[in-house]
């Protein structure tokens, strides 16, 4: 995993590996347009730790909508993003599940439980691999997040920060 983020981080600036969409050239509202559509692909299941010990299985949550976020401690658009998140989790917390997947490298992977109790982060925490980054397809930027429906399909992926009403509205959908 190491070795990856280093290839990136080489590769793209820290900035521009964080992808705000609020802060980018694009307009208002023209979060959409960040999103992509795809068709009934299953998730991948995973097992993988969380900050805490325990083993944490996108399996486990079937029969759910899962928000899977791909993120780090050291990126400021996955900060800003994350009380919406929380909130999410917060108002769905009977039919939605959120899971951060941490890409923190071995810098500030020691950093991943402090930041999770300062934000009050009420959803699992998990800290993500290479085999992870590869079975969603590679990891361009963060946060990035795939919307997973209650049969285990991805329904939508978005790279960059959205606003929380995209998220909000397609549960709304998922859960009609």
């Amino acid at each position: 995993m190491t070795k990856m983020f280093l290839v990136l981080l080489i590769a793209f600036s820290v900035n521009s590996f964080c992808v705000d969409k609020n802060t980018s050239n694009t307009k208002p509202g023209d979060a959409e347009t960040a999103v992509l559509k795809l068709d009934e692909n299953k998730a991948p299941d995973f097992a993988l730790k969380s900050f805490d010990g325990k083993i944490v299985k996108l399996s486990d949550y079937k029969g759910k909508v899962v928000i899977i976020d791909f993120w780090a401690t050291w990126c400021p658009p996955c900060r800003k993003g994350i009380p919406d998140l929380i909130s999410i989790q917060n108002d769905y917390k009977n039919d939605v599940v959120i899971i951060g997947i941490s890409l923190d490298g071995e810098k500030t992977l020691k950093d991943v439980p402090g930041f999770v109790k300062s934000y009050g982060i009420n959803y699992p925490i998990v800290y993500g691999d290479d085999k992870v980054v590869a079975a969603y397809g590679g990891i361009e930027g963060i946060p990035t997040a795939f919307v997973v429906d209650k049969k285990g399909n991805v329904v939508d992926k978005h790279v960059g920060l959205v606003p929380k009403d995209t998220y909000v509205n397609k549960i709304k959908e998922l859960l009609k």
